[in-house]
């Protein structure tokens, strides 16, 4: 029989000492098995990783962190996309650090890479829970065509000398 301290023991609880320049990430997923696959995947991305399983410790790291990276599940702690607090906190982070962060949300509800989807919610990249494998693929795909985005508002605030 699975006591709740033994079903929380079976998630992986990862907090990865961060270096200037590393490229970080904070998985915000409840469900062991989908938790292990995420974290894998940006394990194989180079990502340095946080993992959290309680509100008020993802929002501690939150505000210690600007994260390149959040990977949201969508019902986390058993709350719904609309009114859930870790991506209210992700959206109301100054531009200049919610410009450098992607949000992907992982979910039951979503069809992978559907950009409607993706605005609904407010995030950079929905992924459905069956295509969480393929996460790395995706992610880098996601990324790259973001920082293609900003890389010319980047520039134009460099050399406008606005500190971004």
């Amino acid at each position: 029989m699975s006591t709740p301290t033994a079903k929380m023991m079976e998630f992986q609880s990862r907090l990865d000492l961060f270096e200037p320049g590393d490229t970080t990430a904070l998985v915000c997923v409840d469900v062991p098995e989908v938790q292990r696959i995420v974290v894998d995947q940006l394990t194989a991305l180079n990502y340095k990783i946080h993992t959290g399983l309680f509100l008020e410790d993802i929002l501690l790291k939150m505000r210690a962190h600007a994260y390149d990276v959040i990977v949201l599940s969508e019902h986390f702690n058993a709350s719904e996309m609309a009114s859930n607090p870790i991506l209210s906190a992700a959206i109301a982070a100054p531009h200049e650090q919610r410009r450098k962060q992607f949000v992907v949300a992982v979910g039951s509800t979503f069809a992978t890479n559907d950009e409607m989807q993706a605005f609904q919610h407010s995030v950079d990249l929905v992924v459905n829970l069956a295509d969480v494998v393929n996460l790395r693929p995706v992610l880098r795909r996601g990324v790259m065509r973001m920082n293609e985005f900003y890389t010319p508002f980047r520039e134009a605030v460099k050399l406008e000398g606005i500190v971004n």
